[in-house]
Parts: C-alpha cells; sequence; structure tokens
C-alpha cells in the first residue's frame, strides 16, 4: 500500500485510484481518508485519480507524539503528491481538512514548490477562522473545544459515540443516515491515535486561516450547511466566501456536518460539475 516517509519518521498512508486529473481529498476529525469513499468511488468512474491519505495519527498512518500543526499537515501532502507524482491536482477538503487545503495552497503552491492547485474546494471547512475572538465575535468560543478534550480524557469512545448525533445531525433529524453509517464512523475514529485526536482540537480551533485566504487565486468552491451544529457557517463558510471574492458559495438548507453523507448525491453532483467546469 502506498506510504511516504516525513522527515521525522512518521508514515503517511495514502490511497491512489483511478486515472485521470488528479483530485486529492483531505479528511475530518476524527475520522480518515475512508470518509470520502464514496466520492473518490464516484469521481474515479468519471475518468478522475482520487486520491486521499490518513492524516498523521489517524486511520493506517503513524502515530507519532508531536507533529500536530497545520504546516506540518501541509508538508505531509505536499510528499504525498510528490510521491504519487502529481503535477496538478484538484484540492477537496472536509472539516479541518480545509485548513490542510488553505495552508498547503499558501505553504506550498503559492511558493511555486510541489503540485499545481487548478481548482479548491472547501467543504463544511473550519476556515478561515473558527475560535471565537476579539476580531471573530462568530466563531465558537474556546470553553466548547475544552469540552472536547475533556471528553476525550474522561471517556474517548463515548465521547466519539456521542459526536456521531451532532456530526450527522440526528439528535434533530432520526434517520439521517443509517445505524451502519454511524457504526462505520466510529469505528473508524476509533483506528486513529489518542495523541493525535486530542493535539487537533487546538489545531483546527486555533488556527487562523485569514492570512491563507489571500492564495486561493484558482477557482474555488465553497460548500456548507446552514444547520451545521459543527462547524457554524457564518465564521467559515461565508466568512471564507467573503475573504475569497470570486469564489462560489454553495448553501445546503437545513444539512448538519457531514453533508457529504446525508446529501451524498447532491455533493458529489455539485464536486463533479466544479470539477468539470
Amino acid at each position: 500500500m502506498p506510504i511516504v516517509t516525513a522527515k521525522d519518521g512518521t508514515q503517511i498512508y495514502y490511497k491512489d485510484w483511478g486515472e485521470g486529473p488528479a483530485v486529492f481529498f483531505s479528511h475530518g476529525w476524527p475520522v480518515s481518508a475512508d470518509m470520502w469513499e464514496q466520492q473518490m468511488l464516484f469521481l474515479g468512474l468519471k475518468g478522475f485519480r482520487v486520491l486521499a491519505h490518513d492524516r498523521r495519527g489517524f486511520g493506517r498512518s503513524s502515530q507519532p507524539w508531536s507533529g500536530y500543526d497545520y504546516d506540518t499537515f501541509a508538508d505531509d501532502i505536499a510528499l504525498v503528491l510528490a510521491d504519487a507524482g502529481v503535477e496538478e491536482v484538484a484540492l477537496v477538503g472536509f472539516s479541518m481538512g480545509g485548513g490542510d487545503v488553505a495552508r498547503y495552497i499558501s505553504r506550498h503552491a503559492a511558493q511555486g514548490k510541489g503540485a499545481r492547485v487548478t481548482r479548491a474546494c472547501l467543504t463544511s471547512a473550519v476556515t478561515p477562522f473558527f475560535l471565537k475572538a476579539d476580531d471573530n465575535p462568530q466563531g465558537v468560543p474556546a470553553e466548547v473545544f475544552d469540552g472536547f478534550r475533556a471528553g476525550l480524557l474522561a471517556d474517548r469512545p463515548q465521547f466519539l459515540s456521542d459526536f456521531n448525533a451532532l456530526f450527522f445531525g440526528t439528535n434533530l433529524h432520526p434517520g439521517a443516515v443509517s445505524q451502519g453509517i454511524m457504526n462505520q464512523t466510529l469505528q473508524i475514529a476509533l483506528t486513529s491515535g489518542m495523541k493525535g485526536t486530542y493535539d487537533c482540537v487546538g489545531a483546527f480551533s486555533e488556527s487562523d486561516f485569514r492570512p491563507d485566504m489571500a492564495a486561493f487565486t484558482m477557482p474555488t468552491l465553497i460548500i456548507h450547511g446552514d444547520g451545521d451544529q459543527v462547524v457554524p457557517i457564518a465564521p467559515t463558510g461565508a466568512a471564507a466566501h467573503a475573504l475569497i471574492p470570486h469564489s462560489q458559495l454553495l448553501v445546503y438548507e437545513g444539512a448538519p456536518h457531514a453533508l457529504t453523507f446525508t446529501h451524498k448525491d447532491r455533493y458529489n453532483a455539485d464536486l463533479l460539475a466544479f470539477l468539470q467546469g
């Protein structure tokens, strides 16, 4: 299976399916590349080469003690793309993976290093700034993320099981996804390491991507649900659209955070149209 080794010795696993224009997917917290299986199969059958990695600390990648910051995440993606021989790529990031996309573009593509980014899609993404601050009053209070960390320390399996309800919105819309999907998502989350799962709460909540937004000079699609209880749209999707004037914002009415599952067919169709545009 494809694995690339970072300079600190961390091994990064990735999938590489199909042939055609390359599309790279970056997953959310607390899952892995497996969250993208429906999108990857769909686009692979439509003539795209689709790639997705397990972020360090998650899935089949190594579980190092350190390196859970976005500069390192972006460098890991650059290594994957180089190892796969990708020279041009469309980037798709979900939730905390949107930060991966933003930091890769500003740290690598905008500097003329690595693969050239032809298109970018931010889906339910934490960009440009998730945390409530004096200059970001619509953000999410730090106490919420303190609760995440406390829940992980107290009983990680139960916390992640309970998180599914917010992730898929089943607390408001029972039956939004099958029990099988809920079970699979928990199973994927539990393959991840405790240290990475814990540290990434700080990474995705505290990282400020507003400076990175200027590097989005390529066609950019933003997809967000206005029923997202995990990453509210106002300080994220709507704010990113305001900072990337040429971007297209698609708001899925009532959609939860994990709209790639609950609105799979619509999302796949919108992503395909964007990639073919």
